[in-house]
């Protein structure tokens, strides 16, 4: 697998990362050995860069990377983890926390989980409306010159808290949703990262299996936390679906499928994003990371772009509740 380096001073990963949440929460069961195995894959494939969070599953998803990491080298991993999401016990959300004090509890533990001494890349969640963004990065930063992060990473900003948080310490990557369904960094956050030199983990490359190429109608009322985002229900729902098979007939005249078709559309948008493919089975993977394979030419883009022009797709992409938690989504 090629690399890409994450922003002007951040590491260089794989070209595509694996994102491990839905093996340990929100898409429903995942089998344990097959999510080990997965990530045995992913990384014999070439990919570097892991990412987690410790509220993915109340820390299984930390402990899950552990137990797949023992034997490897660890240099050769960048483990990226987002903090400060409250949850209750019955999974429910609490809002987030970003004070300097939490910010060293959420990382004790982390580091614990882990079974490692420091963490690549370390990002708060979502922004605290009661906590100045520069206090949260104050802290990381400190937390960089000790040793127990490399990186300072940031997740769901908008442009404006960017640029107040880079003017704090050097953010090496912004994870953001960003997929053919999913353009509006498009319009400020991209330029905004490329103008300060930070990368883009653009997570969701495939709209959390939407644009996957698997996703019907009848999985509608599956037992998962998508049945809650407008996109996957209703009449969204089977506009999305047409969108999805237009590139589906583009993927046959290719050879290959929808998942890297679409995992290859987001590495054409440029040598500072990695996409993130959140595969759960072995299978899933070898499907999605074989957009690394080959290179969409001009034509190929062009005719993506008519089957799922900008803003095609309908519906938000999360629920209102969660929707509001995010800073990116913001105007002005």
């Amino acid at each position: 697998m090629k690399r890409r380096k994450l922003g002007r001073g951040g590491p260089e990963v794989g070209e595509i990362g694996l994102g491990c949440m839905g093996m340990s929460d929100f898409y429903g069961p995942a089998d344990r050995s097959e999510s080990l195995a997965t990530i045995h894959a992913a990384l014999d494939s070439g990919v570097t860069l892991i990412d987690t969070g410790d509220f993915y599953g109340a820390g299984h998803n930390e402990l899950l990377i552990a137990e797949a990491l023992r034997g490897r080298k660890r240099e050769n991993v960048v483990i990226s983890v987002k903090f400060g999401a409250l949850r209750d016990p019955a999974g429910g959300w609490a809002g987030y926390d970003s004070r300097p004090k939490a910010v060293k509890n959420f990382l004790a533990y982390s580091l614990k989980r882990l079974g490692t001494d420091y963490i690549d890349i370390y990002r708060p969640a979502r922004l605290d409306p009661d906590v100045p963004i520069e206090e949260t990065i104050g802290v990381l930063s400190d937390l960089v010159k000790a040793g127990y992060l490399r990186h300072i990473g940031l997740s769901e900003v908008g442009a404006a808290t960017i640029r107040r948080a880079a003017a704090v310490h050097p953010i090496a990557d912004l994870q953001i949703e960003y997929s053919l369904i999913a353009r509006m960094i498009e319009a400020e956050i991209l330029p905004t990262c490329r103008e300060l030199g930070i990368g883009i983990t653009a997570y969701g490359a495939l709209a959390r299996g939407l644009i996957s190429g698997h996703w019907t109608k009848a999985r509608e009322q599956a037992p998962d936390t998508r049945k809650t985002a407008p996109r996957f229900v209703g009449e969204n729902l089977d506009h999305n679906l047409t969108l999805v098979e237009a590139l589906r007939a583009l993927a046959r005249q290719r050879g290959t499928s929808v998942a890297a078709i679409a995992v290859a559309w987001a590495l054409s948008r440029g040598a500072d994003i990695v996409p993130l493919v959140g595969a759960r089975r072995r299978a899933q993977w070898a499907e999605s990371s074989a957009a690394a394979d080959f290179t969409l030419t001009p034509a190929d883009l062009a005719a993506i772009e008519a089957a799922v022009p900008k803003d095609a797709a309908k519906g938000e992409r999360y629920a209102p509740f969660a929707m509001a938690h995010l800073d990116s989504e913001r105007k002005g």
